[in-house]
């Protein structure tokens, strides 16, 4: 009789090993499950979080680097050489510092951008300066190519009006030139509120594009 029990016991054991493997595996299988989907559900948080920040401090230095909006006014062709000496056309610049008429006169002579030029802008005033700078004292060299003097006429004050002086010398190839880069030089400047009247002399002193030679512009 306990032999017989002792068999019963024993087939039983024999039958709940296998369900208590089965329900480990099942249990562990689960929890792995379990934790891969954890895994897997943090994941697009993480990369959101990542672009973010990168939008975010794209968009600072964007701003930082902003600098101040200005225009400078080219010829255009055929308009410029056909139709009208003094028709002028604006394109887009960032000035990096707040002297933003000395800055719109340097990309001016720096002329157009290579699309610009095949857009059919232009200007003749970086070909007709030429030589040393007068201006560059102190230094025996390296002098600007030109001084901007805001509410003068020449050495006489006068507000609103201001005077370009150049520094190195100007060779016009013609009137037409001529009154092209004195509309060139005047829209650009009287862009700003605070500048009405442009008067443009040569590096000695006379009035640009002064045909009769009297410096009609200093009266």
């Amino acid at each position: 009789m306990k032999d017989l029990k002792a068999n019963s016991q024993h087939s039983a054991d024999l039958f709940n090993r296998p369900r208590f493997l089965i329900l480990v595996m099942i249990s562990a299988f689960i929890l792995f499950a379990f934790l891969l989907s954890a895994c897997s559900g943090n994941l697009p948080t993480s990369a959101s979080a990542a672009s973010i920040v990168h939008v975010s401090t794209s968009a600072t230095t964007a701003s930082t680097a902003a600098g101040y909006p200005v225009k400078v006014f080219f010829s255009r062709y055929p308009e410029s050489v056909s139709t009208n000496f003094s028709a002028v056309y604006a394109v887009d610049r960032i000035s990096s510092t707040i002297a933003v008429g000395t800055f719109a006169l340097q990309l001016l002579i720096a002329g157009p951008t290579l699309s610009e030029q095949q857009a059919g802008y232009f200007t003749e005033l970086n070909t007709m300066l030429s030589g040393p700078s007068n201006c560059s004292a102190p230094r025996p060299v390296g002098g600007p190519d030109f001084t901007l003097t805001l509410d003068k006429k020449g050495t006489v004050t006068e507000p609103g009006t201001a005077t370009v002086k150049f520094c190195r010398s100007l060779t016009s190839p013609g009137i037409g030139a001529d009154a092209r880069v004195k509309a060139e030089i005047t829209a650009t400047l009287t862009q700003f509120t605070n500048i009405k009247k442009v008067v443009i002399l040569t590096k000695d002193g006379h009035c640009f594009a002064d045909e009769s030679g009297k410096d009609l512009c200093l009266n």
